[in-house]
């Protein structure tokens, strides 16, 4: 996922949470609303009881690994926030991308 398909400033991970519509996983809560630059944008965040900062990382590196295979940045008409959620860490790599795949189809976003 390229830096500039990001969302980095608290504002906007804060204005996409009480604006936004809600889809909820045993995995993820996803966040999303029309987007408002030419490609979509994704903020993932990662709440500090999933782990140390190494742990935390490697959640955010495979969730970006599984927004890179999933997503259409063109092509998508919502910006995002995922937060990754507990039960994450107790599932597979594989069983986490299903769920997430799932829940996008959900939203309608893929």
């Amino acid at each position: 996922m390229k830096v500039k398909n990001r969302i980095k400033k608290s504002e906007e991970f804060q204005s996409m949470i009480k604006k936004g519509t809600k889809v909820v996983n045993p995995s993820f809560v996803i966040y999303y609303q029309p987007k408002e630059k030419d490609e979509a944008r994704i903020g993932i965040s990662v709440s500090k009881k999933l782990g140390n900062a190494v742990h935390r990382n490697l959640y955010k590196r495979q969730v970006r690994m599984m927004c890179h295979e999933l997503v259409d940045f063109q092509n998508t008409n919502y910006d995002m926030v995922m937060i990754i959620r507990f039960n994450y860490s107790s599932l597979s790599y594989e069983e986490n991308k299903n769920n997430l795949e799932k829940l996008l189809i959900k939203a309608k976003i893929k």
